[in-house]
């Protein structure tokens, strides 16, 4: 054996003595990611059989992918998938670019005790409960008692309520317009602290060359953040297809189930309602593998477009 070898096994065996209260720091993610995450995958199985809940995972027949198709073909399982892809389009599109311009703004600010305080009302909402902001959604849209349809009344600006929680389309612009304002504190964070990585000399080497503001944030802010923009962007698409099950189920009503029928209020009914457990399976299942695709995709496309993608 060579001295090289000796030298780097040495290196090595200190490295790890040196940091290993860094590696039993580890235990504890680790063994939460093994035993909620990883171990629960054995459970897709139940998607492939004609589950028993008393002969258990391991003893119910198999019958292959007949829980897929059956499932697909359920009158609500179409309008549940066409909504769960269009509300996370909508979404998406009106979502995404706000955190970004948010950083940026933020970012310009001179006034640190401004700063501060803007960081912290963008960031609270995202640590705000579905079922509080459903409380205020229902004070704020109410189309009978809600702030703003009061308040427009009271004007006579219009000439009856707004359906904002009764109408399928103004439920699904309200729905988005609250999803992005509990949301973009905490993309501005990411954001804000790739902004803070980008070197200033860049900055002060475009003020020699004469650019204003916003030719900097054009020509430095946006390009060095370009790489964390792509990264967030492919984590977005591979997240089409699933959904959060709280934020549908509280703004919702019986009066816009129409629109607001996504697959994670499906899978509640098919599996804990009707106690169909394999359906429910096959459904999450199928999210999954969809989003991986999905995902693998964009960062596909992402690679032959320059950029270095999530792997």
């Amino acid at each position: 054996m060579s001295t090289k070898s000796i030298n780097a096994k040495a290196t090595g065996g200190r490295s790890w003595l040196q940091d290993w209260r860094l590696y039993v720091m580890l235990i504890l993610p680790l063994a939460f990611y093994a035993i909620f995450c990883y171990k629960p995958m054995v459970g897709v199985i139940v998607g492939f059989e004609k589950f028993n809940m008393f002969k258990g995972m391991w003893a119910s027949p198999w019958i292959g992918i007949k829980n897929f198709k059956d499932t697909m073909s359920m009158p609500d399982f179409r309008p549940a998938l066409v909504n769960t892809l269009w509300l996370n389009l909508m979404g998406l599109i009106a979502g995404f670019p706000v955190p970004i311009i948010l950083a940026i703004m933020l970012n310009e600010m001179r006034s640190i005790k401004t700063k501060k305080l803007c960081q912290t009302l963008l960031y609270l909402p995202h640590f705000l409960s579905w079922i509080i902001i459903g409380g205020m959604v229902l004070q704020i849209f109410s189309p009978s008692s809600g702030i703003i349809n009061a308040t427009l009344l009271k004007w006579r600006w219009i000439g009856k309520s707004i359906p904002f929680l009764t109408d399928g389309p103004h439920w699904q612009f309200t729905y988005t317009l609250v999803g992005v304002w509990q949301g973009m504190g905490w993309g501005t964070i990411l954001y804000l602290s790739a902004i803070t990585g980008i070197n200033m000399e860049l900055f002060e080497a475009a003020k020699i060359d004469g650019a204003n503001k916003l030719q900097q944030i054009w020509h430095v802010t946006l390009p060095g953040i370009r790489s964390t923009i792509v990264v967030l962007l492919i984590l977005s698409v591979g997240q089409m297809m699933n959904i959060s099950f709280d934020r549908p189920q509280i703004l919702g009503n019986p009066q816009v189930l129409d629109y607001c029928d996504v697959l994670s209020t499906f899978v509640y009914r098919t599996g804990i309602t009707n106690s169909q457990f394999a359906r429910a399976t096959a459904i999450g299942l199928f999210q999954s593998v969809v989003g991986l695709i999905l995902i693998t995709g964009a960062n596909f496309v992402s690679k032959k477009l320059g950029e270095e993608g999530i792997w």
